[in-house]
């Protein structure tokens, strides 16, 4: 099994230079719970280096206490030095841990191209797409009230239409490798009328781009309940073909592994014998 989405910091915590002595604790727990691999994979925009020329990504939409939200959140994260964290990867990588280079990489609109050129100038072995805002709504701030106050002025409907279309575009776009938490739009328990809609459109999207999925437990951790993705979707991504990862999103050592047994359970219930892992962001296959 791969734990492929794993975060150093927690949100909200300032960033400190990673170290050997921490990515072997990831590994010796990962190892403990079943877990193969594990990849760490931090939010892109947490680095100095891209806030250098993706700073101010928000100022294109209304001035609103959302964007406000965002734009405070962007500045409290943005602290860490992307070439020490490449380095300490690199490192243990050398040293023997079972460990890949990642990034999870947010869906900026109209900007991936940048992205992906200032993306090209390190090693990375997995990069995983997210779309976590809509415009400059923070949809998945679970525990900020104005956040999802916002629910009932979006609506449910619109905020799912728009989060595929993203994700959509975050798949065509050639930018990453793996769809993490797919159907992440679920995260505050909101479903539309007819959810499978939008699910075809998601796995059609991996599909056609030839993108790999996450199937991740940190779903259950939130107000949701349910894993990514949902068992429809799931279902679709093997009716399709999309290879798939597996992942706990841990933002910290304590939920590293997370359900890593349920989560393998769930993949093979639906059929799935093996699971993709990357190295300089070629897949090979990893046997369940």
């Amino acid at each position: 099994m791969l734990d492929y989405h794993l975060h150093l910091w927690p949100h909200g915590q300032r960033d400190k230079n990673p170290t050997l002595d921490q990515l072997h604790e990831y590994c010796k727990l990962a190892e403990e719970n079943g877990i193969n691999e594990i990849a760490i994979t931090e939010h892109l925009f947490r680095f100095t280096q891209v806030d250098r020329f993706m700073g101010g990504f928000f100022k294109q939409y209304p001035d609103t206490a959302i964007r406000a939200i965002m734009e405070r959140y962007w500045a409290d994260h943005a602290r860490a030095d992307l070439d020490t964290y490449v380095e300490v990867a690199l490192a243990a990588k050398d040293a023997g841990f079972p460990i890949v280079l990642g990034m999870e990489v947010d869906y900026y609109p109209g900007r991936m191209d940048e992205v992906s050129e200032f993306l090209a100038g390190y090693p990375f072995d997995v990069l995983l797409g997210s779309v976590h805002w809509l415009g400059a709504w923070p949809f998945d701030h679970i525990s900020d009230a104005v956040v999802m106050a916002e629910w009932d002025n979006f609506g449910v409907e619109n905020a799912w239409q728009q989060y595929t279309s993203a994700l959509e575009e975050l798949a065509a776009c050639d930018a990453v490798d793996v769809l993490a938490h797919p159907d992440l739009v679920k995260v505050a328990g909101h479903f539309p009328k007819v959810p499978e809609e939008f699910y075809d459109r998601m796995a059609e999207a991996a599909r056609d781009c030839g993108i790999s999925a996450e199937v991740s437990s940190a779903g259950l951790r939130k107000p949701v309940g349910e894993s990514y993705p949902a068992p429809y979707l799931l279902r679709k991504f093997y009716q399709y073909g999309v290879p798939i990862t597996t992942a706990s999103d841990s933002h910290g050592l304590a939920d590293v592994a997370y359900k890593a047994a349920e989560i393998k359970s769930y993949v093979q219930s639906v059929g799935y014998t093996s699971l993709s892992g990357f190295r300089s962001r070629q897949s090979y296959t990893v046997e369940i």
